[in-house]
């Protein structure tokens, strides 16, 4: 492999609101915990024991005023980023650093606003088709129900 990948996948839950931030110039970030579970039986008790990892959850611009809007806390999402680890120097002079998820793509999954209000009507556009190359045959429909 030529190169190097820094990827991560997450299903979990809101652990909190969005918080965000406007910067000038219209650009926005939005902060929120994730929380991801792990369930697994002990086997010397056969107790099940479930573990919960929380991660801190960055979206941006377009994206982040999407969530602010939509999610609340405990709504399940699915999200695609990266990992960045961020430092900084807190006011008694110790260096802190926190790991972040920077989300490139997210899903919402259940959302609670979702569950209470009618879904939207979508307006389906008809396309023109394109005759390039296609027989007669190839451009009729089929009777098909998929």
């Amino acid at each position: 492999m030529a190169g190097t990948i820094n990827k991560v996948i997450l299903i979990g839950h809101l652990g909190d609101e969005v918080k965000m931030h406007y910067f000038e110039g219209g650009n926005a970030i939005g902060r929120f915990p994730l929380a991801t579970n792990e369930t697994y039986t002990n086997r010397q008790t056969g107790e099940k024991v479930t573990t919960t990892e929380w991660h801190n959850i960055v979206v941006r611009n377009k994206l982040a005023e999407i969530c602010e809007k939509y999610l609340s806390k405990g709504d399940k999402v699915y999200l695609e980023g990266r990992i960045k680890t961020r430092q900084w120097e807190g006011e008694d002079g110790a260096k802190r650093y926190t790991t972040e998820i920077h989300v490139a793509d997210m899903t919402f999954l259940t959302t609670k606003k979702e569950l209470n209000a009618p879904l939207p009507q979508m307006e389906a556009k008809p396309t023109e088709p394109s005759n390039k190359g296609v027989t007669k045959q190839e451009n009729e429909e089929d009777d098909l129900p998929f």
